[in-house]
């Protein structure tokens, strides 16, 4: 697809991977809009990427319901969702609650399919349309400490495959970006921006991936793809 005059929605695009993915697809031609819990980080955001801010949380329906209303009133049409917004936590198996799975997949899990779905009912209409979900490369191997976070991702996946499956007679790509470990603000509870590290990935590597998936005539698409750090070591 063409990014000139894209209409692109991010969700979480305040911070790391989202907020650097509205900055390479702005810088190309579309128009973007982002949204965020915080309503004074996310129009602060906006404002420096000139994106439309949108004050939501995904994994509250009644938000769901705004964003896109206010999204269509906006620009009249979606082309691509980008479902980036996400939460994690690391855990030993024996301190592990419910409440712990709860929190964590109202937004990786419930939040991405309610925006999924939002957004599909669009792309049907329209016959055309783009789903990018981010999820992680912990969906595929789990690690110590990630009974909640990996399998979080493992079901984005798995509602992404079946979305492919879904979706491709109606011209929908839907693609999943799994990143290894990136120097986000992601786990931190100030939700602060870490320090880039020399061997680690930056938002910005997940954004060029990003922009190249969908930059790809719309015949095909890359229905996963994983972005490692070459040496983290």
């Amino acid at each position: 697809m063409k990014l000139d005059n894209a209409n692109i929605l991010i969700t979480g695009g305040t911070l790391g991977i989202g907020h650097a993915t509205a900055e390479i697809l702005i810088k190309h031609g579309a128009n973007v809009a982002i949204t965020g819990r915080d309503d004074k980080r996310t129009h602060k955001a906006a404002r420096a990427l000139g994106a439309l801010p949108i004050t939501a949380d995904v994994a509250d329906s009644r938000d769901v319901k705004h964003t896109f209303s206010t999204f269509m009133n906006e620009f009249g049409k979606l082309d691509v969702l980008i479902n980036n917004a996400g939460i994690g936590i690391n855990k030993p198996l024996d301190e592990l609650t419910i409440e712990d799975f709860e929190k964590i997949y109202r937004v990786n899990v419930f939040g991405a399919a309610m925006m999924g779905a939002a957004a599909a009912k669009v792309f049907k209409k329209q016959n055309h349309g783009n789903i990018i979900n981010i999820g992680s490369t912990a969906a595929t191997k789990g690690y110590e400490g990630g009974s909640v976070y990996a399998s979080s991702k493992a079901a984005l996946r798995s509602m992404t495959q079946s979305w492919q499956a879904e979706l491709r007679r109606h011209n929908v790509r839907v693609m999943l970006i799994n990143p290894s470990e990136v120097t986000t603000a992601f786990g931190n509870e100030d939700r602060e921006e870490r320090h880039p590290e020399p061997h680690k990935l930056r938002s910005q590597e997940i954004a060029w991936a990003i922009k190249s998936a969908l930059e790809m005539d719309n015949r095909g698409f890359i229905p996963e793809l994983a972005v490692w750090a070459t040496n983290p070591f």
